[in-house]
C-alpha cells in the first residue's frame, strides 16, 4: 500500500476538500485526486463521494480512516526506530553491577532526555567488537590487549581507570587494615575462580599478579557471586580483588571489608569501543561525558599494565 497515498487520503478525510489537501501537502489538487483513485483501486471501494461542497467520506472511506492513521503512525515509528538521534542508543556495560554500568547510570542521570538500551552481551573483546562492527550495538567497555587488532571503522578510547581493592571476610589476618600494597599480598590466596584461561582481564591479572610477586587461585566450581561472597565471608584465608566501582550486595552478616590497594594502586583501564562512522549524537554526548569524567586513582602512584600503551588516545569528539 503507497503510503503517500494514505496520507493524502487523511489530509483530504480532514480538510473535508481536494484543494485544502493540496495545500497542506504542498501538491497539485490533481495529484491529490490521482492519488485517492490509486488507493481507492487498490482497495476496491469508493473512500469518497465528491459533491458540490467538496468530498464527503463513503461508509468503505469513515471505516478505512482510523486504519489510515494508524498506519501512518506505524510508519513514523518505524522511520524513528532507526534515524540516527531519534532512535535509542543501545551500550553494552558487559555486567550490571561493575563501574561500567555505573559510570551509564551517572550518564543517564545527566541526560535523562536520551534513552537508552542497556544491554549485558556476556562477551569478550572479540565478540563486542564484531558487534560494534555489525551494529548490533553503538557502543561497549572492554580492556583491549596487545594481540587486539581493531578493525578499520572501530575506534577505542581510555575513559575508566578502576582502581581496585581487597574483599575479605572478619577472620582474614589484612581485614582490619586501612589499605594495603599490592606486594603484602604474596603469600595470601587471592581466589578469582572461573578466570578464563585467556582474554583481556586474565591478561590485565596475569601482569599483576607476576608483577607482585602473588599468585591468583583460579580453581573450583564457578557458582553465582552470592556463593563466592559467601565463602570469603566465612573464611579466614580466602580474599579476592574486585573494582572500586563493582556493586555487589551482602548482608550485614557477612561483614566483608573493602580494603584499597595503595602504593601502587592498581587500576583496570576500560576504554569505550565504537565504529567511527556512527552519527548518532547521543553516541558523541555519552563520550563527552566519560571524557568530562575521567579521574586518576586516588593514589598518585599507579599502576596499569604495560599493554595498555598501546591503545591510542582518542578525544571525545574525534571522529
Amino acid at each position: 500500500m503507497d503510503l503517500n497515498a494514505v496520507r493524502t487520503f487523511v489530509a483530504a478525510a480532514d480538510a473535508g476538500q481536494f484543494q485544502e489537501a493540496a495545500a497542506a501537502l504542498s501538491i497539485t489538487q490533481q495529484a491529490v485526486s490521482k492519488r485517492i483513485a490509486t488507493l481507492e483501486k487498490h482497495l476496491d471501494v469508493r473512500l469518497f463521494a465528491r459533491t458540490a461542497r467538496g468530498a464527503q467520506l463513503t461508509i468503505d472511506g469513515q471505516a478505512f480512516l482510523p486504519h489510515a492513521r494508524e498506519l501512518l503512525r506505524v510508519a513514523e515509528r518505524a522511520d524513528a526506530s532507526v534515524r540516527p538521534g531519534r532512535r535509542v542508543l543501545r551500550v553494552d556495560v558487559v555486567a550490571r553491577r561493575v563501574v561500567t554500568a555505573v559510570a551509564l547510570q551517572d550518564f543517564h542521570r545527566t541526560h535523562p532526555d536520551i534513552e537508552l538500551d542497556v544491554v549485558t552481551l556476556d562477551a569478550d573483546v572479540d565478540a563486542a567488537i564484531a558487534a560494534v562492527e555489525a551494529g548490533t550495538i553503538d557502543a561497549t567497555f572492554h580492556a583491549v590487549p596487545p594481540q587486539q587488532q581493531l578493525p578499520k571503522p572501530i575506534n577505542a578510547a581510555r575513559v575508566i581507570d578502576e582502581p581496585h581493592q581487597l574483599l575479605v571476610g572478619p577472620r582474614h589476618p589484612l581485614a582490619n587494615a586501612h589499605a594495603v600494597t599490592p606486594s603484602q599480598l604474596a603469600g595470601h590466596r587471592i581466589w578469582m575462580p572461573g578466570l578464563a584461561a585467556r582474554g583481556e582481564v586474565t591478561d590485565y591479572y596475569s601482569e599483576l599478579a607476576t608483577t607482585f610477586g602473588f599468585t591468583i587461585d583460579v580453581l573450583g566450581p564457578v557458582f553465582a557471586k552470592e556463593a563466592l561472597l559467601d565463602e570469603i565471608a566465612d573464611s579466614s584465608d580466602l580474599a579476592t580483588l574486585i573494582g572500586e566501582g563493582s556493586r555487589y550486595l551482602w548482608p550485614d552478616s557477612y561483614d566483608l571489608r573493602r580494603i584499597p590497594v595503595r602504593h601502587p594502586t592498581p587500576v583496570y583501564p576500560m576504554s569505550i569501543i565504537w565504529r567511527n562512522d556512527n552519527p548518532h549524537p547521543a553516541l558523541i554526548k555519552l563520550r563527552e561525558h566519560l571524557d568530562s569524567r575521567r579521574a586518576e586513582a586516588p593514589d598518585t602512584e599507579v599502576w596499569i599494565p604495560k599493554w595498555e600503551q598501546r591503545i591510542p588516545r582518542t578525544t571525545a569528539t574525534s571522529s
